[in-house]
């Protein structure tokens, strides 16, 4: 028998609306598992049941009384721990702020709220969200739910992990150079980076940026669109947020996959990929190439994108992180330190040269995009390594630069920055999920998701393809 958790956040939501479902016995269903599963795999850290509780019963009031329901009504939501939640420990994955609790809500969390959802619990990442392996010396390593002595991704790994789990049906991701995508690709979720601006953030440290995406991530395309319904708005706090229609998200309808042109890419023309990655997604276009009016193996010009990316991300290192190292710089881990100390070394030439190149490599996006309608590609580019491992520092023999490289496939496209959903597509060979990114046009980010939900659904009836899903007794044991 499915177990309230198992629940999709749709059909939850549906199911507590036609008052067949308490918000009470969903959220206790979802920290029954938490408190099975997590000491496993390390995915939740702090907890806020208490105050949970209460919102529950509230909630579950709420639906007795006939109330307006929003649109995550009663459904729980595990937080990121790079998000301020009131009153619920926040720390960053830094030991520099290991005893900060939030006096309020950041603007995502509090808009999340009042569309029903019940914050009761964070989720594990790396300082300061800084690299794809979510370890940290406050919380410690988060293991993959697959095989928890590797590596889950991240930054958003704690919400990946919990969401394979069903610790909870719907949770917050960032994402600057793949952090909602690597996740859910290794753990077998749904994420979607919006396109720049969408969804609002108040604490860039530049504003006219393709870095720092907030998203939604679940277990399916519907789920995750659910929540960005909720998401996708505008704030005059951001300045690349706009006006927009309301609900542009709800209820997102399948795209005829017939009559589109795609292309595929293993490499996107410059990243160095896995042999194994490259076989396993060369048989999966096989597959599925047949659903699509024309499958073509292209991809944009983006020979530039590797110095470009390096650049400008040292630079929001440099912006953000200023105060911090120099009064307490030695406290800070590796991947922070390293980023901020490449950003002390760029020159005025570099950074000018970057900004224009990102302007440039957004324009070839779109003109490729001008001849086909979505590229698919892999999403990660080598199998999950051990979880002692702080980044992945070779590909095949060959040697990487610096500990972003392995997430060339995903920061690739960050810098134009493009619309991308990461939808899973079965296992890799070393046992673990594998995902594909489905990217498109700038602002066509309800296309997008029509597309990988009709994809989804054609992965669901091939077991090669489908989501796989994690075995809950073995992690619970």
């Amino acid at each position: 028998m499915t177990e309230a958790c198992e629940l999709t956040a749709t059909e939850a939501r549906r199911r507590i609306g036609d008052k067949s479902l308490s918000p009470v016995e969903l959220l206790e269903s979802c920290i029954a598992r938490i408190e099975a599963v997590n000491p496993t795999v390390n995915a939740v850290t702090a907890k806020g049941y208490e105050r949970a509780r209460v919102e529950a019963k509230a909630a579950e009031d709420a639906v007795m009384r006939g109330d307006d329901l929003g649109v995550l009504h009663g459904l729980p939501l595990a937080v990121k721990d790079l998000n301020d939640t009131e009153g619920l420990l926040t720390t960053y994955g830094s030991f520099l702020f290991k005893d900060n609790v939030p006096d309020k809500d950041d603007n995502l969390v509090a808009n999340l709220r009042a569309a029903g959802a019940i914050v009761f619990c964070k989720t594990n990442t790396p300082e300061f969200g800084a690299g794809a392996n979510t370890t940290n010396k406050v919380w410690g390593a988060t293991g993959n739910p697959f095989d928890p002595a590797r590596i889950c991704g991240g930054s958003s790994g704690g919400s990946a992990v919990a969401l394979a789990t069903n610790m909870t049906p719907i949770a917050t991701g960032s994402d600057t150079g793949g952090s909602l995508r690597i996740p859910a690709a290794i753990c077998g979720v749904v994420s979607h980076r919006s396109t720049p601006g969408l969804v609002p953030v108040e604490k860039r440290a530049f504003g006219y940026t393709t870095f720092g995406v907030q998203g939604p991530m679940a277990r399916n395309v519907d789920d995750a669109a659910m929540m960005f319904s909720t998401m996708a708005r505008f704030d005059r706090s951001d300045p690349m947020s706009s006006p927009m229609r309301q609900n542009l998200f709800k209820g997102v309808p399948e795209v005829d996959l017939s009559k589109l042109k795609i292309a595929v890419s293993t490499d996107l023309g410059f990243a160095i990929v896995d042999k194994r990655i490259r076989a396993t997604f060369e048989d999966r276009v096989s597959i599925f190439k047949s659903a699509f009016r024309e499958c073509i193996w292209t991809e944009p010009n983006l020979s530039t994108v590797r110095k470009t990316n390096w650049v400008l991300r040292a630079l929001q290192y440099l912006a953000r992180y200023k105060d911090l190292y120099e009064t307490r710089g030695d406290e800070l881990g590796a991947n922070v330190k390293n980023n901020y100390e490449a950003g002390q070394k760029l020159s005025a030439t570099d950074i000018a040269w970057a900004t224009a190149e990102q302007t440039n490599l957004y324009r070839e996006m779109q003109r490729f995009f001008e001849d086909v309608d979505i590229l698919i590609c892999p999403t990660v580019a080598v199998p999950p390594f051990p979880v002692e491992q702080l980044y992945c520092d070779e590909i095949d023999g060959q040697k990487l630069d610096d500990y972003v490289e392995w997430m060339s496939l995903t920061w690739g496209l960050t810098i134009p920055g493009n619309p991308v959903t990461n939808l899973p597509c079965g296992l890799e060979p070393t046992g673990t999920p594998f995902g594909l990114q489905i990217c498109g046009r700038h602002h066509d980010d309800r296309f997008i998701l029509g597309v990988a939900k009709s994809l989804e659904r054609v992965f669901a009836a091939d077991p090669r393809t489908a989501r796989p899903t994690p075995d809950i007794a073995s992690l619970s044991a």
